[in-house]
């Protein structure tokens, strides 16, 4: 299958790219962002810093690129999602731009591995159900269209977490009558 589900570290699977759930200031923070920043040292605050100084920043539903320092991976996408409110400030959006911006990074980049931790659902408050959909959608529709890519990794921390991915993965692939 292109797509799994892991529960574990992001920071120890290898693959071509790591997405990273930053912030918009870029400026590290705790959960999987702080996770991946000490597990990849500091050349990736250093490539950050000279991303804000030029550009000042990430926007939700956007995402930059930097080398993955120590980590198992050659790129870090570092992607910005929406901080949940109610679902009708266009967080939908924002969150289905964070996985887009992602895969066509990993284009660019050559990347042909990808691993997603459960972007917003942190600190951000995103309901991890109603992200894993958004998730999967974005990431299967991206796929049939897409052959560059070889595999995607959903990377959960939690058996919650874990539930709600497993559980949109088999409902996408049930609707289509075709596995991911």
């Amino acid at each position: 299958m292109r797509i799994r589900i892991e529960r574990g570290d992001i920071t120890r699977i290898p693959v071509d790219a790591i997405v990273n759930a930053a912030n918009s200031a870029l400026a590290g923070g705790g959960g999987v962002d702080g996770a991946i920043h000490r597990a990849g040292g500091e050349s990736l605050m250093r490539e950050l810093d000279v991303i804000r100084e030029r550009e000042g920043g990430c926007p939700a539903g956007s995402a930059v690129v930097t080398g993955a320092g120590r980590l198992p991976a050659k790129f870090v996408f570092h992607a910005v999602g929406p901080i949940y409110k109610d679902g009708r400030q266009g967080e939908p959006e924002l969150l289905a731009g964070c996985y887009r911006t992602c895969l066509k990074l990993a284009i660019g980049q050559g990347a042909r591995s990808i691993s997603f931790p459960a972007i917003s659902t942190g600190v951000y408050g995103y309901p991890v159900e109603q992200a894993a959909e958004i998730a999967v959608r974005e990431v299967r529709g991206f796929l049939q269209e897409n052959t560059l890519i070889d595999a995607v990794i959903f990377v959960v921390f939690d058996a919650a977490a874990e539930r709600a991915y497993t559980k949109a993965l088999g409902r996408a692939q049930f609707s289509s009558g075709r596995l991911a």
